[in-house]
This record gives C-alpha cells, structure tokens and sequence, in this order.
C-alpha cells in the first residue's frame, strides 16, 4: 500500500474517532433547547443514582453501568426499579438495546400500594418482537391496546429494528390523550380513566388488580426480570402539574 492510500485511510479512521467521541459526549446530556423546555434527565449515564428497586433501597447489582447505558445484566438478581421522583404527566424519551429473545417493559404511575410495578403500573411494552416467548409486543401497552395492521405488511405495525440495535421510545401521558411511539413511528393512542381504557381493562388480567391505572401520580418503572436489556437517553419532560 502506498504512502497515499495509508494517509487516506489514517484520516478516515481519525473522522470515524471523532465522530464517535462526538457520539459519545452527547449521550445522556441535554441541549440547552431542551432544558429550555423542561426536559430533565433520568440517568446521568454514570451512576444510579435517581434509581432504586420496588419496594426497597439501593439497586440490587444485576443492573449495571455499561459503555454509558443504564444496564440489566444479569436479570436474576435485578428486579424492577423506579425513578426516586414521581410523575402525573409527562412526556418520556430514551433509547433501548434488547437481547436475543429478550423482554423488558417501561410502566408509569406506579405507586407502592401494588406487590409488583405492574399491578398499578401500566406498561409500555419492550421485547425482542422475533424470538420473545410473549405475544405482546414492543411498544403496545400491555394487554390493552396494539398497533393496526400495516397495509404495507399485512401485519400488526411493527417500527422496531433487529436485536443489537439501538431503538428510540416516545411516550405521551396526559389527562387528554397518551401516545406510544417506536423509532419515530406512532403506534396508538388512548385516553386513560375513559370508558374504552376501563372496559379493556374489565377484559384483562388487570381486573383482579384493585389499583391498576386508579391514580395519575407515580414512579417511572423498569422492568428487570425477563432478559438482557440497555438504556440511554432516558429523558422526561413534565406537563402541567407533574411532581
């Protein structure tokens, strides 16, 4: 190879250097756009601290800081956690990597008054949707509302990319309409304490669970049980009234 060529390639791989330097140092940080706008941090890409297990202190050692990302490795003695603060309204953005076969969910308004986050949470759900054992798949709201079938498909919409990859998650929670989004693409929306919401809930396992979706304060959850997942960019922005 001639002294041209190895010029050449020594100046891609010092773009490529900097441009994951660049990636790097905008991981779990905020633009000045968005702390204008309210947006605060979940994770600050370095510790746990804003984080602790249901129902207990501290962070049991299953979940990890790993390469900047808020990490379950080792789902058997990980638990779900929840945010230190709670929440009424918000918007909630963040990236998540999921393993093979994995599964993982995000629940609002979850209150201590439960025996797990999901009896009073409800929950965004999070999976490998290829190989996961569970038929509900990512970024329906679990076993409530799902996406329509894609008429480019014909299948249930589907926006999430193949294990490995980071995904991107939008939810919307508000008194007039909450909203799921995956990598940009809307899946559904509904409204929480409607008469639709409360007759799928009546039709669910939820129905059982005195507490499930009663109140609009609570913890942000993370479940922890059911494989290998990562998170990043976790970043919430409280609407009118949220604590």
């Amino acid at each position: 190879m001639n002294r041209l060529a190895l010029a050449t390639l020594a100046l891609a791989a010092t773009g490529c250097l900097s441009l994951t330097l660049a990636q790097d140092a905008s991981l779990n940080t905020l633009t000045d756009a968005e702390k204008a706008a309210g947006w605060q941090l979940l994770f600050n890409g370095k510790d746990l601290s804003g984080w602790h297990n249901f129902k207990r202190d501290g962070v049991r050692p299953g979940w990890q800081v790993e390469e900047g990302a808020l990490a379950c490795v080792d789902p058997h003695n990980a638990g779900d956690i929840v945010t230190s603060n709670k929440f009424d309204w918000f918007e909630l953005q963040l990236d998540y990597n999921i393993s093979h076969a994995g599964n993982s969910g995000i629940m609002f308004h979850v209150t201590d008054e439960g025996g797990a986050v999901w009896a009073t949470g409800p929950e965004f759900q999070l999976e490998d949707n290829k190989e996961a054992a569970d038929r509900i798949r990512c970024g329906w709201l679990y076993a409530l509302y799902q996406p329509p079938v894609d008429p480019a498909t014909g299948h249930t919409l589907d926006a999430t990319k193949p294990v490995g990859e980071w995904n991107h998650v939008r939810l919307l929670v508000t008194p007039e309409k909450c909203e799921h989004d995956i990598n940009g693409v809307e899946y559904f929306e509904y409204v929480l304490h409607s008469d639709d919401f409360k007759a799928r809930v009546a039709k669910s396992k939820f129905h059982s669970m005195p507490h499930f979706a009663e109140g609009d304060l609570g913890y942000i959850a993370l479940q922890g049980d059911h494989g290998k997942v990562m998170f990043r960019n976790l970043k919430i922005r409280p609407i009118a009234g949220s604590k």
